[in-house]
């Protein structure tokens, strides 16, 4: 069976992939700044014979042509590393001081590679083709969308990307239907209110009061929200206001973040946090400016592909390693952008450990490798060849 080839021949190219890992999590990038990183992928690709083209400068398309004309299908791995001092101890630590590869993504990178490395191998039986995304600044600001912008979409049926996940054992699969990753949005309050003696308040317009009011109001719009829509986060992270003890403060400012999952949980979340800010603020007698910043969409995923990446890991894995993940994640993630544009599915790959995604002491256990390796290469040759 191709399951079990590409399990078996994965296995026997550890050593080697483990080798990649080694030199990528030696060399962590920042995003839109992985020089290092984009060069060691491009001569591993280069050397299968792909077809690569660099993209937004660190980015990374390469097509990998079957034998027969068919459909097209897209593998996205991100590649930026955190601004974390790594703490594992291991001897192949970041040598980058401040700089660390603490959420896996040269991990994601050297399996995407191994996939590539597996399915070059049986180029002659594979029906159509598979294009593979390395990207930059999944992290920073996102790269998804501009990969998106600069066409790395054109032509293609479908998308698929995984995450590593230390909540699963090392060597299973977790797939996860509908919503996954929250939505983000960032949002920014300016509250402008009138300064006087702390003695006399009713003389002034106390912004500080306002604002803490509005903390509070968020705390409340959480849970109002999560009866309505599922589970919803709306956090302020940081509130500055005031310059002396007896002097009512003038102006505040906070900034915070909302993180929803789905479309309409987005949007009713955004303009209920900025109804109550207007509202606390006429309370008080002072003006307060809201502001917006939309990020990352979230990730939902589309049955019918998560429905075949599932069977292609049961294939291969078997049904008691392939795992069904109950609950979507509040963190966030780019690759919903791609889910934006191609039907497609994004799922987990264990790794096992004790210590959370962007830890200085998150590791990966390395006998994951060659199983993300093998079951990347199954999903995306059965969706061509099935």
């Amino acid at each position: 069976m191709e399951s079990q080839s590409f399990l078996s021949r994965a296995g026997e190219l550890r050593g080697e992939l483990a080798e990649i890992w080694h030199t990528l999590h030696r060399h962590p990038e920042l995003g839109n700044q992985e020089h290092f990183t984009s060069k060691t992928i491009e001569a591993e690709l280069c050397a299968l014979g792909l077809e690569v083209r660099r993209v937004l400068d660190t980015g990374l398309a390469a097509e990998l042509i079957g034998a027969e004309a068919g459909r097209t299908v897209v593998f996205r791995a991100d590649m930026d590393a955190l601004p974390v001092q790594e703490a594992t101890g291991v001897a192949f630590a970041s040598e980058i001081p401040g700089c660390m590869h603490a959420c896996g993504h040269d991990f994601h990178v050297t399996a995407a590679l191994g996939a590539a490395r597996l399915l070059a191998e049986r180029r002659d039986r594979l029906r159509g083709t598979v294009r593979f995304l390395f990207q930059p600044d999944e992290e920073g600001d996102g790269g998804a969308a501009r990969l998106i912008a600069a066409g790395c979409l054109q032509g293609a049926d479908a998308v698929f990307g995984a995450h590593v996940s230390p909540e699963l054992p090392a060597g299973t699969v977790g797939v996860r239907y509908g919503k996954f990753y929250a939505a983000s949005d960032m949002f920014n309050i300016a509250v402008r209110g009138r300064s006087c003696h702390a003695a006399t308040p009713e003389k002034g317009a106390d912004a500080l009061a306002a604002a803490a009011e509005m903390v509070g109001a968020a705390a409340a719009l959480r849970r109002e929200l999560t009866e309505l829509f599922g589970p919803t986060v709306i956090s302020v992270g940081s509130l500055r206001a005031g310059t002396a003890r007896n002097v009512i403060a003038d102006t505040a400012a906070m900034e915070g973040i909302i993180r929803t999952l789905g479309p309409q949980a987005r949007a009713a979340a955004v303009e209920a946090l900025r109804s109550r800010v207007e509202e606390i603020a006429a309370a008080h007698g002072v003006r307060a400016e809201f502001e917006r910043r939309e990020s990352y969409p979230g990730v939902v995923n589309q049955d019918a592909a998560t429905a075949h990446a599932e069977a292609s890991a049961v294939q291969m894995l078997g049904k008691d390693r392939v795992l069904r993940i109950d609950t979507p994640t509040m963190t966030t993630e780019d690759f919903g952008y791609y889910l934006q544009c191609l039907p497609g599915s994004f799922y987990h790959i264990g790794v096992g450990g004790d210590q959370p995604l962007h830890s200085p002491r998150f590791l990966p256990d390395e006998a994951a490798l060659p199983v993300a390796a093998a079951v990347h290469a199954q999903v995306l040759y059965d969706y061509l060849n099935k």
